[in-house]
């Protein structure tokens, strides 16, 4: 670093120190923040408490699957009401342990368990052990400290898509082998079609109880940011317009609460270093433009390594001037991607099953075009800027090695080969 750029960075974080700031707390904006109040979830709050409420009287609940979209509450709410069991539990002297883990952030079956272990007090070496043997510690553990566990398995459907429902079917079973303790699962899912998903061995011994966690409106929306707002912002600096429009952005897109929370912080941080006073429609709609860019970059890098190879030959394409390819088109990059990395390519079906999963999320628009007697065929494009395709992809491990690299089908001599 530069003494000039150690001087930028001087009065900066001068500047930051000596200015009045818009927040009295900005963590209260954070999605880990779990709030004393959770408006409009009082009738799940009861539910959930109604089926845990036996721990206390030391029986075992029913296990539970909570269901609905992100930004929903789901974990806001499990977390909340979990905290009061043990709070209870410790009043009364009960014997309840509670572990939370996030099995999309886990990725494997081995580092699930070993969470749910060290959350029992007990150490597993980060790899080397089979996986047999960790599940045996865990059952050991559990049965040496004589406690009711409850087990929360956060984002538990994008762990079975991905790794299978073996890990559900032996915590379901654990029961059979233990005497002085007994585990319960709570299980939160994104996807309502979960089950479907489940072996029927799996879903038989589940016998799990349901709470669906609806979208929110705008109005509710609105009120979630108000209570949070008092905590997190000094008084007379948050315009009601600004919340409102935080709310209507965020009710826009399946009623996401995380989503308005983010809009409200990053407003208010945008406010912060305009060295204004007050948060204002203005800030919120810089907000936005940054929180998209920024989730997009995130989607892109957190993609699986062949749809980063299929993006990437659309994106290929399209530099190539090609901006509505069909399935042949892409698959022939692709299939030269990977000849050129030397990574084994995946079928022509398979790659047009990654097309349609990126036109989910949005990455790609995949429209079917009617050519009329020769029938309809899918043009496939871009639904992103390029900027963000290319930032995220000259980091990529692979990719990088792909920056100057264009495909034989795709050179000036060969181009009219591709169909357009």
């Amino acid at each position: 670093m530069t003494i000039n750029d150690a001087d930028t960075l001087d009065i900066v974080f001068e500047n930051f120190l000596c200015n009045t700031s818009v927040f009295k707390d900005r963590n209260v904006l954070r999605h880990d923040y779990v709030p004393t109040k959770l408006p409009h979830r009082e009738a799940q709050i009861r539910f959930l408490g109604m089926i845990i409420a036996p721990l206390l009287k030391a029986a075992r609940c029913s296990n539970v699957f909570i269901y609905g979209k992100p930004g929903t509450g789901k974990t806001a709410v499990i977390k909340y009401v979990l905290k009061r069991l043990t709070e209870k539990a410790s009043e009364l002297g009960a014997a309840v342990q509670v572990g939370y883990v996030n099995c999309r952030l886990a990725g494997t079956q081995y580092r699930v368990l070993t969470r749910l272990c060290e959350i029992l007090h007990t150490k597993i070496p980060f790899t080397g052990l089979a996986q047999g043997e960790v599940f045996d510690r865990f059952r050991n553990v559990l049965e040496k400290q004589e406690v009711l566990f409850v087990a929360v398995l956060d984002e538990i459907d994008e762990f079975v898509k991905n790794r299978g429902d073996d890990l559900l079917y032996e915590l379901t079973r654990v029961n059979e082998s233990l005497k002085n303790s007994k585990i319960s699962l709570v299980g939160i899912s994104n996807d309502l079609s979960f089950k479907n998903l489940l072996d029927p061995r799996v879903l038989s011994c589940l016998g799990e109880e349901e709470v669906v966690f609806r979208p929110y409106n705008a109005s509710e929306l609105q009120d979630i940011l108000w209570g949070r707002a008092d905590l997190a912002f000094h008084d007379n600096v948050l315009s009601k317009s600004a919340v409102s429009l935080c709310a209507a952005l965020a009710a826009a897109e399946h009623g996401d609460a995380r989503r308005a929370l983010d809009l409200l912080r990053v407003a208010g941080e945008v406010t912060e270093r305009a060295e204004s006073q007050t948060i204002t429609e203005r800030h919120v709609r810089m907000a936005e433009e940054r929180i998209e860019h920024d989730r997009t970059l995130q989607t892109l890098t957190n993609l699986t390594k062949h749809s980063k190879f299929v993006l990437y030959s659309v994106y290929l394409l399209g530099k190539a001037k090609v901006h509505s390819a069909i399935t042949g088109d892409i698959y022939e990059v692709y299939a030269e991607l990977c000849r050129e990395i030397g990574a084994p390519s995946l079928t022509q079906r398979r790659v047009s099953g990654l097309i349609n999963e990126l036109d989910t999320m949005g990455l790609l628009n995949a429209r079917l075009v009617s050519r009329g007697r020769y029938g309809r065929t899918k043009k496939i494009s871009l639904a992103i800027p390029r900027t963000p395709v290319r930032e995220v992809y000259s980091r990529d491990d692979h990719l990088c090695m792909l920056q100057h690299f264009t495909p034989t089908c795709l050179r000036a001599q060969g181009a009219n080969r591709i169909r357009r």
